[in-house]
C-alpha cells in the first residue's frame, strides 16, 4: 500500500501541484464557458408510474419483486417531480445552476417500446420540462436511457440480450430528436452500460436482475449497447446535426485505479481495471476493437464486430460524459475472491486504505464511496492522454449520507461531509483544467434526494433533502448553499447572503410577511455570536433569495 505522505509529494512532482486542496474554490477557477449543472434521472425522479400513458419498465417489475430493494420501496412515486417539475427548476435557478440533466423514460415515449405509436402525453411532458428550464435560462442535458427498459422489451426478447434492441432504440432515439431537438442540444445516448450489463445481467443486483449467466450476458448486453450508441448517434450526425446543431455522447463511468505499489503486476493490474471500465466502451469508439486484454482474457466469449459495426462505432461521439465518485488501490491477485466472473476475469484485488491502515478518504453512507478527490484528476488526464483529448462532461459527481429519521431535520441538513467532498473533486477539476484537460462542464449528483436504485430510499445524494414523511417537502442542504456561494463568490455582483436580504428589503418588497421574515433573518444575523447559530443562518429559506 503506498505511504500517504510520499503519495502526495510524488504526485506533486509529476503534475505540477499538489491534488490536496489547500484553498477554497470557486466559480473563477473555471473558465467563463464551463457549464455546471445538476443531474437526475427519470425512475429515480419522476414518480407518476402509471399516469400520462407511461408502459412499465423493468425497475417496475424489479422493485416489485419481493427481495430486491433494501427497503422495500419502488419509484411509482419516487419524489414526484412529474407533478412537481416548476418547483424543482425554481430549485435550479434559485441555487445558481445553468443546467439540468435528466433522462426521458422511454416507455413514457413508447410504453411497449416498439416504436409503433407515440405516447403524446409524454412528448407533452417533456415538452413541459425542457419550456420550463429554457424559460429560466436553464439548459437542458438530456440522457435517452437511464436503466429503465421497456418493460415488453424484456419479456418478449431478452432486453439488451437481443440486438433486434438496437433497432428500436434508434427508432426512440429518432422520435427525441425530432420532438425535442429544436431546443435540446446536449444529447447523451446511454448512461453507464458498464452497470447495466455488469450488475442487471451478471450478479442481478439491478433491473432486469439476471445473473444466470454470468459469463457471458454482460459482454453481450454491452455489445448490444455500444451498436445502439453508435447507431443513435449516426442517425443525429446524418439527419439533424445539421439543422439542429447539437452534439451527442456517451456516459461511461469509472472509478480511478492506482497502483498498490510500484510492483509491475500491481502497475497491470491496475491499467488492466482500467480497461475493464473504460477501455470496454471506448475503445471501440476510438480504436475499432475491444481492449487486448480483455479480448486476451475472455476469447469468444466476448463478441465481436463486423467491419460495419467498427464503421458505425468509429468516433461516434462528439464528447465523452463521464460519471465518477470514488477511487481505489489495485493490488495483483492471481485468483480473486470475487463471485463475479467480470471481476474474477480481472485478477485484482480493490484497497481502501493506505500503508498503516488509514483509509483511502472519509467513507460516505455507501459501503464503496470513499471521498476521494485526487482520483478524479488523475481519471481526467488519463483520459486526454489515451484518448487524444477529447472534450468531456463530468456528467455525476457526488456522495450520499445514510437515511436516519431519527434525526431532526436540520442535522440532515448539515452535510458537512459533502461540502468537503465537493470542495476537493471542484479544486481537482479545475486543476485538471490547468493540466490541458478539454473538460467542458460539471453536473452534480444530485440535485434531490431520491431512489437510490437498489438502496430505495435509504441513501441520500441529494443537495436538497426530499422529507418523505412531510409531502416530498424540498430543504436544500448545507451543500446547497455552499454551491450558491461557490457561484457568486468573487463576483462582482456578489453579496453575501445578510447584504442580500438588505439589498431585497430596499426593492419595495410590500408584502407584510416577507418584510417580517426578511426582518426576522436580520436579527437572527445580528445575533449571530454562536456556532449554533450560524447554521440556521445558513438555512435561510430560498424564496428570499428571489
Amino acid at each position: 500500500m503506498p505511504k500517504k505522505e510520499n503519495f502526495f509529494n510524488d504526485f506533486a512532482d509529476k503534475n505540477g501541484e499538489s491534488d490536496k486542496p489547500t484553498k477554497d474554490v470557486s466559480r473563477t477557477d473555471f473558465p467563463p464557458n464551463f457549464v455546471f449543472g445538476v443531474a437526475t434521472s427519470a425512475y429515480q425522479v419522476e414518480g407518476a408510474s402509471k399516469e400520462g400513458g407511461r408502459g412499465p419498465s423493468i425497475w417496475d417489475a424489479f422493485s416489485h419483486t419481493d427481495g430486491k430493494i433494501l427497503d422495500k420501496s419502488n419509484g411509482d412515486t419516487a419524489v414526484d417531480q412529474y407533478h412537481r417539475y416548476k418547483e424543482d427548476v425554481e430549485l435550479i435557478v434559485k441555487l445558481g445552476f445553468e443546467a439540468y440533466r435528466f433522462s426521458i423514460s422511454w416507455s413514457r415515449i413508447f410504453p411497449d417500446g416498439l416504436g409503433t405509436k407515440v405516447n403524446e402525453e409524454g412528448i407533452s411532458y417533456y415538452n413541459n420540462i425542457i419550456n420550463a428550464l429554457l424559460e429560466k435560462g436553464i439548459q437542458p442535458y438530456v440522457t435517452l436511457y437511464h436503466w429503465d427498459l421497456p418493460l415488453h422489451l424484456h419479456e418478449t426478447m431478452g432486453g439488451w440480450l437481443n440486438k433486434e434492441i438496437v433497432k428500436y432504440f434508434s427508432i426512440y432515439a429518432e422520435t427525441c430528436f425530432k420532438s425535442f431537438g429544436d431546443r435540446v442540444k446536449n444529447w447523451m445516448t446511454i448512461n453507464e452500460p458498464l452497470q447495466t450489463a455488469v450488475n442487471g445481467y451478471g450478479l442481478g443486483l439491478v433491473a432486469p436482475g439476471r445473473n444466470e449467466n454470468s459469463s457471458t450476458e454482460p459482454y453481450i448486453a454491452a455489445h448490444h449497447q455500444l451498436l445502439a450508441h453508435a447507431a443513435a448517434f449516426s442517425i443525429y450526425q446524418s439527419k439533424y446535426k445539421e439543422k439542429q446543431g447539437g452534439q451527442v455522447g456517451l456516459v461511461v463511468d469509472c472509478e480511478w485505479a492506482e497502483a498498490n505499489s510500484d510492483k509491475i503486476e500491481d502497475k497491470i493490474a491496475a491499467a488492466r481495471r482500467l480497461d475493464f471500465q473504460l477501455g470496454w466502451y471506448l475503445n471501440p469508439i476510438y480504436f475499432g476493437e475491444y481492449p487486448e486484454i480483455m479480448c486476451e482474457i475472455l476469447g469468444d466469449r466476448l463478441p465481436k464486430f463486423t467491419e460495419e459495426d467498427k464503421e458505425l462505432l468509429k468516433n461516434s461521439v462528439d464528447f465523452i460524459g463521464l460519471n465518477h465518485y470514488t477511487s481505489r488501490f489495485i493490488a495483483y491477485v492471481k485468483e480473486s475472491p470475487e463471485e463475479s466472473d467480470f471481476f474474477k476475469a480481472q485478477q485484482m484485488e480493490r484497497i481502501a486504505e493506505w500503508e498503516g491502515g488509514e483509509l483511502i478518504g472519509d467513507k460516505a453512507a455507501s459501503e464503496w464511496l470513499y471521498v476521494v478527490p485526487w482520483g478524479i484528476r488523475k481519471i481526467l488526464n488519463y483520459i486526454a492522454q489515451k484518448y487524444n483529448n477529447p472534450p468531456v462532461y463530468i456528467t455525476e459527481n457526488g456522495m450520499d449520507d445514510e437515511e436516519n429519521d431519527t434525526l431532526p431535520l436540520h442535522e440532515m441538513l448539515d452535510d458537512k461531509l459533502r461540502v468537503i467532498y465537493y470542495k476537493g473533486y471542484l479544486a481537482a477539476v479545475a486543476q485538471a483544467i490547468k493540466d490541458g484537460v478539454d473538460l467542458r462542464g460539471y453536473f452534480a449528483w444530485s440535485l434531490l434526494d431520491n431512489f437510490e436504485w437498489a438502496q430505495g430510499y435509504t441513501k441520500r445524494f441529494g443537495l436538497v433533502y426530499v422529507d418523505y414523511k412531510d409531502g416530498l417537502t424540498r430543504h436544500p442542504k448545507s451543500s446547497a448553499y455552499w454551491f450558491l456561494r461557490f457561484f457568486k463568490v468573487d463576483e462582482g455582483n456578489y453579496q453575501s447572503l445578510p447584504h442580500k436580504i438588505k439589498r431585497l428589503e430596499k426593492t419595495g418588497i410590500k408584502e407584510r410577511r416577507r418584510k417580517r421574515r426578511i426582518q426576522f433573518w436580520l436579527k437572527l444575523y445580528d445575533s449571530q455570536k454562536h456556532i449554533r447559530h450560524r447554521f440556521r443562518m445558513i438555512h435561510m429559506p430560498l424564496r428570499l433569495l428571489s
